[in-house]
């Protein structure tokens, strides 16, 4: 497995452009297939199309074992050979949640991302936690590429939808993590680390009240590794966790939001396994969840998610999907997990 080497160039779309964007990746589960025959894989999936129904194994082999780059040559050479377009062939022959993880595999993952957040702010309710997720996870560039393509997909700005949707504390955090303003430098003071922490202490419980806006700005400003400094310090100072100062401080929501915000700057291999074992410890699984971490993660991190996953809760990532789902979507899922 190729762990810290290597780049995956994410397809991103922005003002009507297709660019490339190198993420590095660390310890993905999906790695590009060598040898690699783009007609053949096209030929191999309109056969797979034949007939009464579809055959889910050869698409299962095909598209979970190729790589993003891979999977959109093969829709080229699909549309040159067939006049044709394979997505729209996916849907129409595929159903339930297969249907969805292959087409979670076949589309661009900043278009995925967006519509993750759409879906989030959309109906009844918010999804606080594909929000923090979606918006914490990546980086600056990622972000406003995503709320730039946001708007090009449903004609409204996502600040404009989550101020619509969201109010007071979580309103402010959501729309600050949105800009992608973040100071990435990495760069730490541990001088500087003991001042935000005294700014912090005496903005919640040294005063009566809470002044929320000074959480809101180091907490969504500071890069990561400040913080965990910041956090340090705070501990120091008074004897607890930074986290109980929030939960001393907050309630609700905005006490969730930023529990799960926090959790994701301290270790984001830990959330993304906390997040999946959420979505399957429960009654009835939490599918959109699972399928767009799995998806999203494969080229990127997935191997180390895995790996934290099974450290954590004692059992496989692999076993836990073998035991809360069936079917081709469970082979599809297990064939990424690899």
């Amino acid at each position: 497995m190729l762990s810290n080497q290597g780049y995956l160039y994410v397809q991103v779309q922005s003002s009507g452009r297709i660019g490339t964007k190198k993420k590095k990746m660390s310890n993905p589960t999906v790695l590009p297939a060598d040898p690699f025959d783009a007609a053949e894989d096209a030929k191999t999936l309109k056969k797979a199309f034949k007939g009464f129904g579809s055959d889910e194994k050869a698409i299962i082999g095909v598209i979970a074992k190729r790589s993003l780059e891979q999977r959109m040559e093969i829709v080229k050479e699909f549309k040159t050979l067939y006049g044709e377009d394979l997505l729209e062939e996916l849907k129409s022959e595929l159903r339930g949640n297969f249907e969805d993880v292959i087409v979670a595999l076949m589309t661009n993952p900043v278009d995925f991302q967006a519509k993750a957040l759409y879906k989030a702010l959309s109906g009844l309710g918010t999804d606080e936690d594909t929000l923090v997720e979606v918006l914490a996870i990546h980086d600056n560039e990622e972000v406003k590429v995503i709320s730039t393509v946001y708007e090009e997909l449903y004609e409204t700005s996502l600040e404009s939808d989550i101020k619509g949707d969201t109010s007071g504390t979580v309103k402010r955090l959501f729309v600050s993590l949105s800009v992608g303003g973040r100071d990435e430098s990495e760069h730490t003071n541990r001088e500087l680390a003991y001042k935000d922490a005294q700014t912090l202490l005496r903005a919640g419980e040294l005063i009566q009240g809470t002044d929320e806006s000074t959480f809101n700005a180091i907490l969504c400003q500071r890069n990561r590794s400040q913080l965990k400094l910041i956090f340090e310090e705070y501990e120091k100072l008074t004897g607890h966790e930074f986290e109980q100062a929030i939960k001393n401080e907050f309630s609700g929501t905005a006490k969730s939001t930023l529990l799960n915000l926090i959790h994701c700057i301290r270790d984001k291999y830990d959330y993304l396994a906390t997040r999946l074992h959420k979505s399957m410890d429960r009654l009835g699984t939490d599918d959109r969840t699972l399928i767009r971490i799995i998806v999203s993660r494969s080229e990127i991190d997935l191997g180390t998610i895995k790996q934290v996953f099974e450290s954590k809760y004692g059992k496989s990532l692999a076993d836990w999907i073998t035991d809360d789902t069936s079917g081709d979507y469970k082979r599809c899922l297990l064939e990424i997990v690899g």
